[in-house]
């Protein structure tokens, strides 16, 4: 019976789980066995696998786990990173244990699908990624696993924040996850109603910064406009730590604002966990599909993508999936977190165009 290796790998992103469950299941109709490699990379190299389909009277079926882990948050097989994979001597562990298998897809971020590319390279085993990012900072997929969750949750907390921060007329600096990309914090801004954003892209001092969180709190909170909340939403690769920046801004602002109230909150992990939404789990299932058909074929050295952002992309059975190189996915990726990307480019561009609406 052929067999398909699933690895979640690199930081955990909501709805991973229902694409191990997606590649199971399509894996399991076309009579081909899903192993979950446990710990990703380290747990190839190492032969630790957790088997995710079972034979029945009536042909292959997924186990009865997978039915409740896919509506769950987090891996069920574990998602950490490796340093060992980078080595030839680990390359040729995780290429020995793969040995006749059908295929092996690799769910995460820019680290893991580099690893897919370099096990590709040297193997003839088929190796296809799926994005799963919550910063969504993979290159040539409109959106990856995880983003539309993380993105519910930061409206959802600022809203809550919100229903506070009116009951006193204060302002909230409020930290989003993003070390790399500011996507969370400009995409949240526009969503929750913020007065301003903070991100990495942005080209700035902290003097600068400070200027911009306090004009903003200065503008709301003035007579005339009358606003009882300033929402500031800051992303994670700003390196200017929140309860430092509130500081210098109640410094800045409490002769000419006497009395005014500013707060730090920093999400942190609490945007990466929860529940999957029914976008993630949408995007996951047909990811999943689309990358053990890839397999089945195959194909090598892929990433199935959302969408088509870019051209390069080759057609699916899908309508909205396209497969593109894993070479092109992590040059473009490349491109997107130094700036030079068109994508990265627009964003930029937008949020400039929008910092003067944020505030009204």
């Amino acid at each position: 019976m052929k067999t398909i290796f699933i690895l979640t790998s690199g930081g955990d992103a909501p709805g991973m789980n229902a694409a191990v469950r997606a590649v199971a299941k399509v894996a399991a109709a076309a009579g081909v066995r899903t192993l979950g490699v446990l710990d990703g990379y380290d747990g190839l190299m190492d032969g630790r696998f957790r088997e995710l389909t079972q034979v029945t009277e009536h042909g292959l079926a997924v186990i009865p786990d997978l039915d409740t882990a896919g509506s769950l948050g987090g891996t069920m097989i574990g998602s950490p990173r490796s340093a060992r994979l980078r080595t030839p001597e680990g390359r040729r562990l995780a290429i020995t244990t793969l040995g006749d298998a059908a295929g092996l897809i690799v769910v995460g971020g820019d680290g893991s699908l580099t690893g897919a590319h370099l096990l590709s390279q040297e193997c003839s085993t088929p190796i296809i990624g799926i994005p799963a990012s919550i910063d969504n900072d993979i290159g040539c997929t409109s959106t990856a696993i995880g983003v539309d969750t993380a993105l519910n949750t930061i409206v959802e907390s600022c809203d809550r924040i919100c229903d506070t921060a009116i009951s006193h007329r204060r302002a909230f600096v409020v930290e989003v996850m993003g070390r790399h990309s500011g996507y969370l914090a400009m995409a949240s801004a526009v969503a929750a109603g913020a007065d301003a954003v903070l991100f990495r892209e942005q080209a700035g001092s902290e003097a600068d910064i400070v200027a911009t969180v306090a004009k903003a709190i200065r503008s709301a909170f003035d007579s005339e406009v009358g606003k009882r909340r300033v929402l500031i939403l800051k992303a994670e690769g700003v390196e200017f730590p929140c309860t430092s920046l509130v500081r210098r801004v109640e410094e800045m602002l409490t002769p000419v604002l006497p009395g005014v109230e500013i707060r730090a909150t920093v999400l942190g992990h609490l945007v990466r966990g929860g529940r999957p939404s029914f976008q993630d789990r949408m995007v996951a299932a047909r990811l999943g599909r689309a990358a053990v058909a890839a397999v089945l074929r195959g194909d090598t050295g892929q990433m199935m993508a959302w969408m088509k952002p870019m051209p390069g992309g080759q057609p699916t059975e899908d309508p909205s999936v396209y497969r593109y190189s894993l070479t092109q996915v992590l040059t473009e990726t490349k491109a997107l977190l130094d700036g030079s990307s068109p994508v990265t480019k627009w964003r930029v561009k937008m949020m400039q165009e929008m910092s003067e609406v944020l505030g009204l």
